[in-house]
């Protein structure tokens, strides 16, 4: 039943806990990152994970890592969101990481979208003492993507091995 609750709970937490972190300070931290690393390699041991298919997960996390990496190499996305992503795509392994990418790209290219509109409208003088708003709203400022990664995430993550291993019928109430 903990196993359970952890598969169920762990990676979507920590997940939306990025993509808050990522709105407000537009900073992702390595410990959130670290957090699901770790967490993965639990989670696979605690559920009988094989050795090989704890490899190919890794290899799947690293590829990413790596592609992430040229990324924000280029200037296209920062270090937390290249971090996190690669940390998603251990957990997403080969068979759901590649729709993971194209589903939070699609998120995040409606997100850059909406941004760079919101930013051509004034802020209204309400929300102007909001920090983290003004920051959002400034011109300079990057996209938040984390937020793309996490809804992302949080799609393709009912479809995995993780929560189809769950036995939902225990968590039924009545």
């Amino acid at each position: 039943m903990i196993l359970d609750i952890a598969r169920l709970l762990l990676f979507p937490s920590l997940m939306a806990f990025a993509a808050a972190s990522d709105l407000f300070t537009m900073t992702i931290s390595n410990r959130v990152s670290l957090a699901l690393a770790a967490g993965f390699f639990v989670l696979a041991l605690a559920s009988g994970m094989g050795m090989a298919t704890i490899l190919a997960h890794l290899g799947a996390g690293v590829l990413v890592l790596a592609l992430a990496f040229g990324c924000f190499a280029m200037g296209w996305v920062g270090g937390g969101d290249a971090k996190l992503a690669s940390a998603a795509a251990l957990w997403f392994g080969f068979a759901h990481v590649m729709t993971y990418l194209f589903v939070a790209s699609i998120f995040g290219g409606a997100l850059t979208l909406l941004l760079l509109q919101f930013r051509q409208w004034p802020m209204p003088v309400a929300l102007s003492g909001q920090t983290w708003l003004m920051k959002l709203h400034a011109r300079e400022s990057g996209i938040p993507y984390g937020i793309a990664l996490a809804i992302g995430a949080l799609t393709i993550y009912p479809e995995t091995e993780w929560v189809k291993a769950v036995d939902l019928a225990r968590f039924a109430i009545g």
